[in-house]
């Protein structure tokens, strides 16, 4: 049996009018940024925010208040805030339903993280390939204008606050905050270095505050229902609030489930029906592809930041993904690897070269002409690209390989002493 839990961000998530402004207002909708623009100061937004210890969705996990309170005052310079709907992280998949089946519920968090901010000009940054998510956001934007909720004198206040939405092309390094911001000025997409940070100096080199789908959809359940509601949901106080788990892979029934931040790995696999045709858990990857795997006897551990980190990897976007006993992990080393080399916005040296040899040097053990030597290259090329280039997609390339060479490495030997692998490959589509 599950324990009980009351849906938040999902709670409305089946009603089909719901993307309509007049139902979304029907159930409660708007009273929050109403309540914020008109009764409350931008400090006690930030205070409050902090106060319930939210911390971002998108996979670093910084506090949200904090995060906004480094924007500086008074620089004479407008604030930006850009909504991340960049969602690329292959397994990862919460932030597109949000978009695309309770819209207004994004855009009433946008207005309160703007409000804290003294932000007036917001941009939604999303995905290329989410057209249905760019039509609703795009209608619904339209609705929130007619109702005098976007636009000048939002609420009947003095607050005037407008957002525009921005389509990317298909660029996983635009998920990477600099790197949106740069495509947002109309730049190739290259992360940037920092300091200074998007806090200090971002668009247009003006203050700019970036926070992900997820994260500024649960504002508005924080102004209606307050902090100590917020803080009664999560497994500890440093995880708090409910939180969307995109579960993928070798399940039996593969879906999108709101819970509270630290639900058990296990029960997650459960509420997805099972591993599939009744097979042995093999592996988890528990926050999206660039993420370190877990093994079978790992997998008894709460999905919040600090279980994960405990463990050798990371909650991230929560993508996580379930590997049976019959995925050969040499493959999916290979595909990884691949992903990340063509990915790669060429910056940096180590990334640039360090994804493509990757790719290469796993193909070659992937196809029979492995030597046992490029193991021990491989682990040398994860450490050489660690840490040392602008962004972290290196790292995210690095992390996941090094792990399931570690903890499989009976397989990547088999490939390269057998000439083959241990398991057949999968059925074509």
């Amino acid at each position: 049996m599950f324990m009980p839990y009351e849906l938040v961000l999902f709670k409305n998530i089946d009603d089909p009018r719901v993307k309509e402004i007049d139902r979304y207002i029907e159930l409660g909708g708007y009273r929050a940024a109403e309540k914020v623009v008109k009764e409350l100061t931008p400090k006690e937004v930030i205070e409050t925010t902090k106060a319930t210890g939210l911390r971002g969705r998108g996979g670093a996990g910084f506090p949200a208040g904090l995060k906004w309170s480094f924007v500086p005052k008074d620089t004479g310079k407008p604030v930006y805030l850009c909504c991340n709907a960049d969602e690329s992280e292959p397994g990862t998949c919460k932030d597109r339903v949000l978009m695309e089946r309770d819209p207004h519920q994004l855009i009433e968090g946008i207005v309160i993280a703007a409000y804290a901010v003294a932000c007036h000009l917001a941009f939604i940054y999303i995905r290329g390939e989410f057209s249905l998510g760019y039509r609703v956001l795009d209608r619904a934007l339209d609705e929130a204008r007619a109702r005098g909720f976007l636009g000048r004198k939002i609420f009947g206040s003095s607050f005037d606050f407008d957002i525009i939405l921005h389509s990317g092309a298909g660029a996983y390094i635009c998920g990477e905050e600099t790197g949106l911001i740069e495509s947002l000025e109309g730049k190739r997409g290259h992360p940037r270095q920092k300091p200074p940070f998007p806090a200090v100096q971002g668009l247009y080199g003006c203050p700019t505050v970036v926070n992900n789908v997820e994260t500024l959809a649960n504002l508005p359940h924080i102004f209606n229902r307050g902090v100590e509601w917020f803080k009664s949901i999560g497994s500890n106080e440093k995880n708090t609030g409910p939180k969307l788990y995109c579960v993928s892979g070798n399940v039996n029934r593969p879906a999108v489930i709101e819970r509270e931040l630290g639900v058990p790995l296990m029960e997650l696999i459960d509420m997805c029906g099972g591993i599939r045709n009744g097979n042995r858990l093999k592996g988890v990857i528990p926050g999206g592809s660039s993420v370190p795997i877990l093994r079978p006897e790992e997998c008894e551990v709460r999905m919040d930041f600090e279980s994960l980190a405990a463990k050798g990897t990371l909650l991230g976007s929560c993508g996580m993904m379930v590997i049976d006993e019959t995925a050969c992990m040499v493959r999916l080393a290979l595909r990884t690897a691949r992903f990340y080399a063509e990915e790669t916005c060429g910056q940096c040296t180590q990334c640039r070269e360090g994804t493509w040899w990757m790719e290469q040097v796993l193909h070659r053990i992937e196809h029979a002409h492995g030597k046992m030597q490029d193991l021990q290259m491989i682990l040398d090329m994860c450490s050489n690209m660690k840490g040392v280039t602008i962004c972290v997609l290196s790292d995210a390339c690095a992390m996941p390989i090094e792990a399931m060479i570690h903890k499989y490495r009976e397989e990547f030997e088999y490939h390269i002493t057998e000439k083959r692998c241990m398991f057949p490959a999968p059925a074509k589509a």
